[in-house]
């Protein structure tokens, strides 16, 4: 994988709504009030959906994440989430 592939040349990979999961721990970078630098923002394994969709130096898609338990609202690159409706979509038996 390129490190300067730029993304927006393509679509965006997730759709506002979609419910996504976190592949990464996510930290306070120091952009986002209100807390401390350093302090985790989301596990592995939790669970929002993307209520927008922005873009970063013109090369990259942010998704802002809006996590329900917590409340937190965290933009996030497609690199540290996954698809959480994946396993789902299908209730066709197996043929």
């Amino acid at each position: 994988m390129q490190r300067d592939e730029i993304e927006l040349d393509s679509q965006p990979i997730f759709e506002i709504g979609q419910k996504v999961r976190v592949k990464k721990l996510i930290k306070n970078d120091g952009t986002f009030p209100g807390r401390e630098i350093g302090e985790v923002l989301a596990k592995i394994g939790d669970v929002g959906y993307v209520s927008s969709i922005g873009t970063f130096l013109q090369a990259y898609y942010i998704y802002a994440v809006h996590f329900l338990e917590t409340g937190y609202i965290i933009g996030c690159r497609k690199r540290e989430l996954e698809s959480a409706e994946e396993k789902h979509e299908s209730n066709a038996p197996n043929e």
